[in-house]
């Protein structure tokens, strides 16, 4: 049941592993998902021998500690390791008990139920006991996250259509939200009705929903030490689930009298997992220390992380290292050759895993939500038009645009579809083969006369629609994020040098440094942009989610043209179609690549890479750390120890050999 639940749970994973951030976060920041590396002897961290602190800096601050609602890597680096799951996971993505001793469902797999861990703790930012964990603590997680009015809506999704009742609740919450601001009016037939205004000011009609009780949601606690899962369909992948936020435990009382302080800070946080957040100060420093209650405290090393906010972080942590005061650094590219010459740093220098567990893609954005000097008017027309996202996507090299972070090895962590290849496959047949991907896994996007093609259409059908060129391509980027704005430099060259800059204007401009998920990406401020997602789940499904309605993704859903719309619909129609399919997993993987293939057939996305490739330095070891290609044990350092230095190449590639071997068992 415990080590080799994974080949049950649908996906046989491929076995590559992880390194570095995701969600536009800086590579230093929080979590074993770090820069990672290691070898030699087990050191004092630049601690004392009794007490053992790794040290790093980061430059994208925190933005919320609510572990319920967030899914932002720059959060997630710190949640995933001061509150446990019911599962954890062993270095070669084995599944094992944490906060659950043990499971098991139904015949059908649509009711599961967990065996809490007797003696477990709640405790405060000082260390200090302040309650039991309980059974019930999952099910006030679960009625807290499918509540409309605690701005889940993007997690949210990961319960919705999932455990049974959460998305009659969350809908009908979401009403009753809506009906406070709404106004008296009519319909288009005269009736009675409730009128609601976006943004925008666009007004809509109010469709009533049917009441819903939070007491029919399907999660109970059968008692004080058993929590139990009514899905809403099959799903033999269900314990894959329970690694992520939304499915953690949370404390009732202490909740309620948060209110909407929880998860603001340390003080408002309690912590079950590894640490606890022992200080908290923005854009100063983060401190996790061990916990003393902690279930497991044989397997918890490392006795503080000590993370220190610096806007210089990427440019000053190398000679840190160098000094003795870090225990890992960025690896800047302009300087890789001259490290990998220099004695001092050569072998320090290690390759970093290609890790599956998230993907990266150049999307659209369908809702412009930014200023009138890059034209958003224009281009709406322009994005909604096919042959203009077909022109651009054949433009793009993605081999160069990746040598920008990754000189020596561009293709390394190379990804041509947007669930990645070694993610997930049954009786052999990678995923990637299915449903058309075949095709985009083992072709390229790239194809100059095909580019050239698709602009000429392009720009005749939207010189018809009254769209000016050359097209305004408001193209951003996180400045925290090494080499990011180098990429946005090649992408713009090669696409104004193959079509013309009479016919596209990228403008490449950095968004802000603190923040930048929630004031560009999620509010719509770019035209076009490196986006990402991590997998949740061990189900190609996860992959479907950032492009759903409502998402914060592109926001397809939210175009005004029909065209683009009846694409978009057959799209979800799709989606939905494949996640009916819940016990032949052949025919339910066909049934999701066909509509990811439907979504790259029309240029919807581009994907680019996983993370992974270039160098890293640091004093922990990857190959001893948790791991799984979805939800948070990558972000764990728990069973990390920290290493006198950082592993040479020669070391790494021993490691990884045998982590391979492993794994592969």
């Amino acid at each position: 049941m415990k080590k080799k639940l994974l080949a049950l749970l649908l996906c046989a994973m491929m076995l590559l592993s992880l390194v570095a951030c995701g969600g536009g976060s800086n590579g230093n920041n929080g979590g074993n998902s770090g820069n990672n590396g290691g070898g030699g002897d087990v050191s004092d961290g630049g601690g004392t021998e009794e007490e053992q602190v790794f040290r790093s800096l980061y430059a994208s601050e925190c933005t919320t500690l609510n572990y319920l609602i967030t899914t932002q890597t720059v959060n997630t680096g710190i949640t995933y390791n001061v509150v446990d799951c019911l599962v954890e996971y062993d270095p070669y993505a084995n599944v094992e008990p944490a906060l659950a001793t043990s499971w098991e469902s139904n015949d059908d797999a649509s009711v599961w139920t967990f065996h809490i861990r007797e003696g477990l703790k709640w405790v405060d930012k000082d260390g200090n006991e302040v309650a039991d964990v309980t059974a019930n603590d999952w099910v006030a997680a679960a009625r807290y996250v499918v509540d409309a009015k605690n701005d889940s809506s993007l997690y949210s999704a990961n319960m919705k259509g999932i455990i049974a009742g959460a998305q009659e609740y969350y809908d009908y919450t979401a009403y009753l939200l809506a009906l406070e601001t709404a106004t008296d009016g009519t319909d288009e037939n005269g009736n009675p009705c409730k009128i609601v205004r976006d943004e925008e000011g666009n007004e809509s009609v109010l469709e009533e929903v049917p009441e819903a009780s939070i007491e029919d949601l399907g999660v109970r606690a059968v008692d004080d030490h058993t929590v139990e899962y009514t899905l809403a369909s099959p799903r033999a992948y269900f314990v894959s689930m329970v690694s992520m936020g939304c499915f953690m435990p949370v404390y009732e009382p202490f909740l309620e009298e948060c209110g909407e302080k929880f998860g603001t800070s340390n003080e408002y946080l309690l912590y079950c997992g590894a640490y606890y957040l022992s200080s908290f100060k923005p854009q100063e420093e983060h401190v996790l220390t061990k916990n003393p209650h902690y279930w497991e405290p044989e397997k918890v090393y490392i006795d503080k992380i000590q993370s220190t906010y610096n806007a210089e972080a990427s440019s000053i942590s190398l000679q840190m290292y160098l000094d003795g005061d870090l225990d890992t650094c960025s690896v800047q590219n302009d300087l890789l050759s001259a490290m990998l010459q220099d004695p001092q740093t050569s072998n320090l220098l290690h390759p970093s895993r290609k890790d599956t567990s998230y993907s990266y893609w150049f999307l659209f954005n369908f809702d412009p939500n930014f200023e009138d000097e890059y034209e958003p008017e224009n281009w709406k027309k322009a994005v909604n038009n096919e042959n203009f996202r077909q022109s651009i996507l054949h433009a793009i090299n993605r081999v160069p645009a990746m040598a920008a972070s990754d000189p020596t090895n561009p293709t390394a962590s190379l990804n041509k579809t947007i669930t990645p290849d070694g993610f997930a496959s049954y009786n052999g047949k990678d995923f990637t083969a299915y449903g058309g991907l075949d095709a985009y896994a083992s072709g390229d996007n790239f194809d100059e006369d095909l580019a050239k093609e698709y602009r000429d259409k392009a720009k005749t059908e939207l010189t018809a629609a009254g769209a000016t060129f050359p097209i305004k391509v408001l193209f951003t980027y996180n400045p925290n994020v090494t080499d990011w704005a180098n990429e946005c430099q090649v992408v713009e060259q090669q696409v104004e040098g193959l079509l013309g800059a009479d016919y596209v204007d990228f403008v490449v401009e950095a968004g802000p440094s603190d923040g930048f998920l929630k004031a560009v990406r999620g509010s719509g401020k770019y035209a076009f942009m490196k986006c990402n997602w991590g997998a949740d789940y061990a189900d190609p499904e996860t992959w479907t989610d950032p492009f759903q309605p409502g998402s914060s993704y592109c926001f397809i859903d939210k175009s005004t043209d029909p065209a683009t719309m009846a694409l978009y619909q057959e799209y979800c129609d799709l989606v939905a179609t494949a996640k009916t399919i819940v016990t032949d997993i052949d025919a339910r993987y066909e049934a999701f690549a066909k509509a990811e293939a439907f979504l790259l057939d029309h240029a919807f996305a581009l994907p680019i890479h996983v993370i992974g490739g270039g160098y890293v330095i640091s004093n922990l070891n990857p190959f001893e750390g948790q791991y799984a290609p979805f939800g948070g044990a990558s972000a764990r350092y728990k069973d990390q120890h920290i290493l006198e230095t950082s592993m040479s190449m020669d070391e790494w590639n021993k490691d990884y050999e045998e982590w391979s071997a492993k794994a592969g068992g």
